[in-house]
């Protein structure tokens, strides 16, 4: 006969209301008893208080500190204040500071022999000319603190369009629908408007018009890339513009997918309107050249703000001299998914576009916070003037070093 179900619950519930009695409860020691430490367990006790080697005595300048406001009471605190406090900082403060003295050693090498200067590449891409960090990047150019910039398609364009109309402030959160809708472009948390390029169109095409006219007269009329933005930085003759100072101060600029924008839209339209004639550019001709001012370099730095194509084509032409002595990486990028952009200044070594004996960091930040601190502490401090001598870079600066420190 089977068992009613109310004695069934019954009985699972008494099982589950049953508990074994609780443990006794540990008594603590007599107040008499003096503690002993054999009585704490071996194994934690090494794990805790595992014993350090020895300090090295040239870590002695390596102690962790960070900005003592206190002691600029009474006066303002300069933004090479804030870099020399941020030396012993750590993470990407120290980072940034020792970026502001590989710039400096690039900037005011000078040989001996010679009295040459270095060669100073400066990469970046798009974004950071549609940004207000155009400005930093034209006063570089403007003073001719760089001997070459390469960028990108975006990067050339962008420039001329704010010569022509205005990019204004916007927010990372907008709708993308309803900004297509409005003709409204978003680069991060700026604005475009898109009659902006219209207005770039009916600027450019005229130069175009002549450029080919210039090439079908003269067969010795070869445009380059580096050509083309050199002809488009004289007729746009704008100082705000970075490119008409590059033209002005015979800077080349290179841009090795100078279709990859809305200069190649106006390039691609063009084509139909001058058929059969078509506009023609050499790329084998900036190749040459880019690598030729690297091969002759008495000194090679890079600044390089961004990644891809501009990180690339700098660090490729430095191999061409078996690496750069200097470099500056400014990016947000990871190195772990193995692209170009993310690797650390290392990997360049290992291909020779880095010297072994190079002096090079990456700051991982965002470059329009990173480059004005750098380039105010920098190119746009009058107090130091440019001198005979590098600025002294400390081998315990160099994060690869404390690496092996800490290995060994």
């Amino acid at each position: 006969m089977a068992t009613p179900l109310t004695t069934t619950l019954q009985t699972e519930e008494t099982s589950f209301i049953t508990f074994p009695p609780p443990p006794d409860s540990p008594q603590p020691p007599a107040a008499s008893e003096e503690p002993n430490t054999e009585d704490r367990p071996s194994g934690a006790a090494d794990a805790v208080l595992k014993p350090s080697d020895p300090i090295p005595e040239s870590w002695t300048t390596r102690e962790v500190k960070g900005i003592d406001f206190n002691n600029f009471k009474g006066r303002h605190v300069t933004v090479s204040d804030l870099i020399t406090g941020m030396e012993t900082i750590g993470f990407q403060g120290s980072n940034l500071a020792r970026a502001c003295k590989v710039v400096d050693a690039m900037r005011t090498y000078r040989s001996p022999e010679t009295g040459k200067e270095a060669t100073i590449f400066l990469g970046y891409t798009s974004n950071l000319i549609s940004s207000g960090l155009r400005e930093t990047l034209r006063y570089l150019v403007e003073h001719k603190h760089v001997s070459a910039i390469v960028t990108t398609a975006g990067g050339v364009e962008e420039d001329f369009i704010k010569c022509l109309a205005s990019t204004y402030m916007g927010a990372f959160n907008l709708d993308g629908a309803t900004l297509r809708k409005k003709g409204l472009n978003r680069i991060g948390n700026l604005i475009v408007p898109n009659n902006n390029y219209c207005l770039f169109e009916d600027w450019v095409v005229p130069i175009l018009d002549a450029m080919l006219e210039e090439q079908e007269a003269d067969p010795e009329c070869i445009w380059t890339p580096s050509k083309m933005i050199a002809r488009l930085g004289k007729e746009i003759n704008d100082e705000r513009s970075v490119y008409y100072w590059a033209w002005k101060n015979d800077i080349p600029v290179f841009c090795p997918a100078l279709t990859d924008g809305s200069l190649g839209d106006m390039l691609y339209f063009h084509t139909y309107k001058s058929s059969p004639k078509q506009l023609k550019c050499d790329i084998v001709g900036d190749i040459r050249k880019i690598n030729s001012l690297s091969v002759r370099a008495e000194k090679v730095g890079a600044m390089i703000l961004g990644g891809g194509i501009v990180k690339h084509h700098i660090a490729n032409a430095c191999l061409m001299r078996n690496g750069a002595e200097y470099a500056v990486f400014i990016n947000t990028a990871s190195e772990f998914d193995g692209s170009d952009a993310g690797a650390r200044p290392d990997e360049a070594v290992s291909w020779g576009k880095i010297k072994m004996d190079g002096e090079a960091v990456k700051v991982y930040a965002e470059a329009t916070i990173a480059f004005p601190m750098i380039v105010a502490a920098t190119f746009a401090r009058p107090s130091v003037p440019d001198s005979q001598s590098e600025p002294e870079i400390k081998k315990e600066d160099k994060d690869e070093d404390s690496a092996v420190a800490f290995n060994s």
